[in-house]
């Protein structure tokens, strides 16, 4: 079971956010506050498994709480700022996830889960925003490694659909479209779902 501890000021956000975590079985949230200052007294106390943050927040922000909480609890940045200076200033203080506020619920629940395990998620919209302007160009036929099938997981994971949600489009099972991610990261040599969006930005998979 992973423990959640949200901080995020807005009433109906919080709430919300508690209700798609709670509808998963393996997630349960501890505790969800309003504040900065109440998200690391309570995260001290508490110790969840990961914090997901807002980053504006009376008292101390998102960024601030991050980066007192980071080299203990897992965090995730949840924001509707995503500019690159927040993204930045979020993974240089040590959080192992950033999304955007319209990210969908299997997503969200999807970062909470990657956490956990140590991995890193930001939204594949942020992912790609930034290559866009700074990463180079491999040839196309570096898209020839993955077939046809593997492709269409990857374009979907690039738009920021979670396993689930990817078996549901193709009308696959959840254990196969894990094969094939599986297996689409042994062929790039990815460690994780961002560095899937990386490669195929970079390969003409998809556009920024």
């Amino acid at each position: 079971m992973i423990s959640v501890l949200i901080a995020e000021d807005q009433d109906m956000v919080r709430t919300g956010f508690r209700l798609i975590l709670e509808a998963h079985q393996d997630i349960t949230v501890v505790a969800d506050v309003a504040d900065g200052i109440s998200a690391v007294e309570r995260a001290r106390a508490l110790q969840p498994d990961v914090c997901l943050v807002d980053v504006r927040m009376p008292g101390l922000d998102g960024l601030e709480v991050t980066r007192q909480l980071a080299p203990h609890t897992r965090i995730v940045v949840v924001t509707t700022f995503d500019t690159d200076e927040v993204l930045h200033k979020a993974l240089d203080h040590g959080a192992y996830g950033f999304l955007t506020k319209d990210a969908s619920p299997a997503l969200l629940a999807e970062a909470v889960r990657s956490a956990a395990r140590g991995d890193v998620l930001v939204s594949p919209s942020v992912v790609l925003r930034v290559l866009g302007r700074s990463a180079p160009r491999l040839p196309d036929a570096d898209a020839g490694l993955l077939t046809d099938r593997e492709l269409d997981v990857v374009r979907l994971v690039s738009r920021g659909l979670s396993n689930g949600e990817i078996a549901a489009e193709l009308h696959l099972s959840v254990s196969s479209i894990k094969s094939y991610l599986a297996s689409v990261q042994a062929k790039i040599g990815a460690r994780n779902r961002v560095e899937v969006v990386a490669w195929a930005f970079r390969a003409h998979v998809v556009s920024g």
